[in-house]
């Protein structure tokens, strides 16, 4: 049986290396201990610290700071600069017609002035309620009647039509019912055609006046505008009985 063989060297042991920071700590600290031995003064606690740490530095290094895409930067301002165009552009104003307001016929007759029956009449015919008509109208109504007297027989324009009397010297129930015979007249002769024509376009008042003198409405064509006043008419207010109120 074979046997077993022993060495009697003794194996080998590996030293472990020293590494170059203890290297370098071991030769401060000894270092320091010399010195202390030939008559300097012992290091302290922070002087020991101190070789540690200078022993074991460790390098600090620094990475450069990244740098920005310049499409990426480009497209930022763009959209920067596109929103401040947003904010700063202010829509424009759109300006949209002012309507007023046309009175009804309870608020015509409450009013009950001649210039509020010259309304109706145009009202009743459906004709703009313009200035100048309105202006034309009641100067008619002077012609035809005094202005303090207006309403006389309830036919401001001494209208033959509905009212009874051929030369326009009838008589209406009420000045509701003689506005709606002036405007059914207008409508319905076409004598009075070039008067509906200028009172449906609003003209100048000057062109209206002269389509009712040549009209035929008064026989002697108010001298063919001559007898024409165009002094401001004043305001008058009918009794409300003349509305039949």
């Amino acid at each position: 049986m074979p046997k077993h063989q022993h060495s009697d060297a003794r194996p080998a042991f590996r030293r472990h290396g020293w590494s170059t920071v203890r290297t370098a700590f071991a030769s401060i600290v000894a270092g320091l201990l010399i010195m202390n031995t030939l008559g300097f003064s012992t290091p302290s606690d922070d002087d020991l610290l101190a070789a540690y740490t200078a022993a074991n530095a460790q390098p600090l290094v620094v990475a450069p700071a990244p740098t920005a895409d310049p499409s990426v930067v480009a497209d930022a301002a763009g959209a920067s600069d596109a929103a401040a165009d947003a904010v700063a552009t202010v829509a424009p104003l759109i300006e949209r017609p002012t309507y007023s307001a046309t009175p009804g016929y309870e608020t015509l007759i409450s009013g009950g002035t001649n210039y509020d029956w010259a309304k109706l009449v145009l009202l009743k015919g459906e004709f703009p309620m313009t200035d100048s008509n309105v202006t034309v109208l009641t100067r008619w109504m002077r012609q035809e009647n005094y202005v303090n007297t207006w309403w006389n027989r309830n036919n401001p324009l001494n209208n033959g039509w509905g009212s009874g009397g051929g030369g326009g010297t009838g008589r209406y129930v009420s000045l509701v019912s003689a506005a709606e015979n002036a405007a059914e007249a207008l409508r319905t002769l076409p004598r009075y055609s070039g008067i509906v024509a200028a009172l449906e376009k609003s003209v100048p008042t000057a062109q209206l006046e002269r389509a009712i003198w040549f009209s035929g409405w008064a026989t002697g064509m108010y001298n063919n505008g001559a007898h024409w006043s165009y002094a401001e008419v004043p305001v008058v207010k009918a009794p409300p009985s003349a509305w039949g109120r």
